[in-house]
């Protein structure tokens, strides 16, 4: 019996944990770029009571042993890097990557991170960067005298500056992969680093080598879909409802032994 209350308790410390990331989720449906996450799980050790196949008799086997399970535990909670519904917003800056692809962002210590929002600003020295003001890589700066800018979908930025009738080129845009995306360790602020797992950054120009293109006056919303994760928080709220009767139940066959001598 407390091997019981034990396993259920298992069970509701990891849908705690898959309603905790279900809310994540939720929290960022609106976020520009965000990736979802789904928690797995996997069951604990069995203890083994009779083993499968051994011998019963000199001339037989036992065809099914005795195993009891322990319960669950978090295995890993999993970045979901399907590709999010592109809005468009009419801004110069703001750019979406429709494929495989991050932008590479410079971080304050001198380190690169990676991506997939486009919402981009100037600084005052008119360089692209993100909302906190970390440069876009390859830094690419905007003249003063810009009246338009433009991104090709490979990545060129052009600019019309007063009097002058040719665009000038002032930068191009490089998009990294990964063999192992999921492997990427999320940093908050739209940020991603890589891990050994992730494996190295390769670089390269939008639309060649399996990397995607970049739509300029478009963002790439996050690809939480509501529904679903609705669905998903129901099942795991019942979940948690039915491991905590099992250590009801549990607790009451406790009790019933317990006053037996009664």
């Amino acid at each position: 019996m407390l091997r019981a209350l034990w396993t259920a308790a298992s069970g509701m410390q990891s849908q705690q944990t898959n309603i905790d990331v279900i809310a994540n989720n939720l929290a960022n449906v609106n976020t520009t770029g965000f990736k979802k996450s789904r928690a797995d799980f996997q069951d604990l050790i069995y203890q083994s009571l009779k083993t499968t196949g051994s011998p019963s008799t000199n001339t037989t086997q036992v065809p099914t042993g005795i195993q009891i399970g322990l319960g669950t535990r978090l295995a890993a909670v999993t970045k979901i890097f399907t590709s999010g519904d592109l809005t468009q917003t009419g801004n110069d800056l703001d750019m979406a990557i429709e494929g495989d692809g991050f932008f590479q962002i410079q971080m304050p210590d001198g380190t690169t991170a990676y991506s997939r929002a486009g919402a981009f600003k100037k600084d005052s020295t008119g360089r692209i960067v993100t909302s906190d003001g970390y440069p876009l890589l390859p830094e690419i700066v905007i003249p003063t005298n810009a009246t338009k800018i433009s991104v090709g979908n490979d990545g060129t930025v052009s600019v019309n500056q007063a009097g002058q009738t040719a665009p000038t080129n002032v930068g191009n845009i490089q998009l990294a992969q990964f063999a192992n995306p999921a492997g990427l360790a999320a940093q908050g602020k739209n940020l991603f680093l890589p891990t050994d797992s992730s494996g190295n950054a390769t670089t390269g120009t939008p639309g060649q080598t399996g990397l995607g293109t970049i739509s300029q006056g478009f963002l790439e919303m996050s690809n939480v879909n509501v529904a679903s994760e609705m669905v998903n928080m129901i099942v795991g709220q019942r979940a948690y409802e039915i491991n905590s009767k099992a250590v009801q139940t549990g607790d009451e066959m406790l009790q019933t032994a317990n006053n037996m001598k009664r």
